[in-house]
């Protein structure tokens, strides 16, 4: 089939969200600037740049509680901070969790039953069963085409991971199996690894 987007696709639930997959899953803590922590996932992320490290998410949505935005957003507006979770597949019932539409002023991490810690490098909480987190100072907010569609774009100042993830000097994901994003309800773990060397890799 093909189809304009701006004309419909006629099927019961949109293939876009099935196409660009599978998504790293970014679980963003922030602050608001009231001292409420907040916690929730976002599947339009991703790492950005090597030198400084940087990472990127979208937000697509709104709260009637919120300014055309949501709470995440907003306080990242308000804080210039935010740290990046990595969820596992252990902790998929706790990221589900985080997702849901909780009033401003709600903490996720309660909601979600989860222990929270202070990040090292900014002024925000971070889920210390993550197997990796990255502290991050806004950088710029980018208003994207469309209704509350805006990109957020961060420098990691901080970088955790746990050690035991750590295998010969290498983040072993296959450790802790992270989860994924492909379409409508569905999810996946990285269970299976491979490699491939680029024709140039004079170090194949």
């Amino acid at each position: 089939m093909f189809y304009k987007p701006t004309e419909g696709h006629g099927l019961p639930h949109n293939p876009f969200n099935a196409i660009v997959t599978p998504r790293p899953i970014g679980w963003i803590s922030t602050r608001s600037s009231d001292g409420v922590d907040n916690l929730a996932p976002y599947s339009f992320f991703n790492a950005v740049a090597y030198e400084p490290p940087q990472v990127m998410f979208a937000s697509t949505s709104a709260k009637p509680d919120q300014d055309n935005t949501k709470d995440t957003v907003a306080n990242i507006r308000d804080t210039g901070v935010f740290a990046c979770n990595v969820v596992s597949y252990a902790l998929r019932d706790a990221m589900n969790a985080s997702s849901a539409a909780l009033p401003a002023g709600a903490d996720e991490f309660a909601h979600a039953g989860l222990v929270k810690a202070e990040c090292d490098t900014i002024a925000c909480s971070y889920v210390p069963a993550a197997p990796a987190v990255l502290e991050c100072k806004l950088t710029q907010i980018v208003q994207l085409p469309g209704e509350s569609n805006v990109a957020v774009f961060g420098e990691v100042t901080g970088v955790r991971i746990q050690d035991q993830y750590l295998v010969d000097g290498q983040f072993d994901v296959s450790l802790f199996q992270p989860l994924s994003r492909l379409g409508y309800r569905d999810y996946s773990a990285v269970r299976e690894l491979f490699s491939l060397a680029r024709p140039d890799d004079n170090n194949a």
